[in-house]
């Protein structure tokens, strides 16, 4: 269950409270000690009512976070800890929770590049410190693949602002093909990653166009220029690809034949979310998968080798076939 930042405040305000043991604590008495501490920390006026502090209480008694406070009332009207000892940051933590919250660090500490990761760098360096403590085995468990020398991690932040406000930019880019970089205006949609590359959806004089982040050299927000909101949906914009590259050209029915050593790997990690298995033969598998045809899926066609063959369409089989003559000619060329 998410927790605001606010509810964690009133939280432990009230345990704070209740662990005053020479005070009655009324409602109201926890009301007024839960605006205080929110008008501390946050610097404003903020109207708790009766019925929020009354759901926090609930909260906190509850097993939702953990907490099991044993909150009593007394008297019909003052409240406390039935265990004068209890705190709810005195929450035992088991060798379970220790691994979770290991792995979590670990799994957060990849985004270091992005801000909104950034300030929580000193919180996390102190729970891994912590959580470490209490291991004696401190080697990560989970390894991500990542590529430290990768070039335009600085520019996420700029790019995420820029869409989140609606700006539009001018940038400066230099494609592999181009000899010289070109500075162009566009209205940044939506930031994609893929196979540990970032990438940018933007529209120029209402085209999309994606752009890598790292030939990117420089970003300048334009302060004064209309931006154009397509609102893209990420999830329905790339239904259909393999990858980042988006054609106009409409998807189709591709049919592939695996070999049995891999027809497990195939499996279990599918080309494309549409993956149909079709046929069973002697000699191996043969799967659907509907996407249209760009670059990321010959990529990953001519990935497995001599592992795969395409039945249809036989462009696409033209193609690979092509390239597979080419690949096949450099090699004997080097023998020569």
């Amino acid at each position: 269950m998410a927790v605001n930042k606010n509810a964690l405040i009133r939280y432990k305000t009230i345990d704070k409270c209740l662990q005053n043991q020479f005070r009655q604590w009324t409602l109201n008495d926890l009301i007024e000690a839960v605006s205080d501490a929110l008008y501390e920390y946050e610097g404003k006026d903020i109207n708790v009512s009766k019925r929020t502090v009354q759901l926090d209480l609930q909260m906190m008694r509850s097993d939702k976070l953990g907490y099991n406070a044993p909150i009593v009332v007394y008297d019909r009207k003052y409240y406390k800890y039935e265990d004068a000892d209890y705190s709810i940051v005195k929450i035992a933590v088991t060798d379970k929770d220790v691994k979770v919250m290991n792995e979590a660090i670990q799994l957060l500490k990849q985004f270091k590049d992005f801000s909104l990761f950034q300030e929580m760098d000193g919180v996390l360096q102190r729970l891994e410190d912590s959580v470490n403590s209490t291991q004696k085995d401190r080697r990560a468990i989970i390894h991500l693949d990542k590529n430290e020398q990768l070039k335009g991690l600085e520019y996420i932040d700029v790019l995420y602002n820029a869409i989140q406000s609606k700006k539009v930019i001018e940038v400066t880019y230099k494609s592999f093909k181009a000899r010289k970089a070109s500075v162009m205006k566009v209205h940044p949609q939506l930031l994609k990653e893929f196979n540990n590359r970032w990438f940018l959806l933007c529209a120029r004089n209402g085209k999309y166009i994606t752009l890598a982040l790292d030939r990117i050299t420089e970003i300048v927000k334009l302060e004064n220029e209309f931006y154009d909101d397509f609102q893209i949906d990420g999830d329905e914009y790339y239904k259909e690809v393999i990858g980042v590259t988006v054609s106009n050209s409409r998807a189709e029915r591709i049919q592939f034949k695996i070999d049995l050593k891999n027809t497990p790997y195939v499996i279990t990690k599918p080309f494309h979310s549409s993956q149909r298995m079709i046929e069973k033969t002697n000699d191996g598998v043969i799967f659907n998968i509907f996407v249209q045809i760009n670059f990321e899926l010959e990529r990953l066609i001519l990935g497995f080798g001599d592992s795969i063959e395409v039945l249809k369409p036989l462009k696409l089989r033209n193609r690979m076939l092509k390239k597979l003559k080419t690949s096949v000619k450099n090699y004997e060329e080097i023998e020569k």
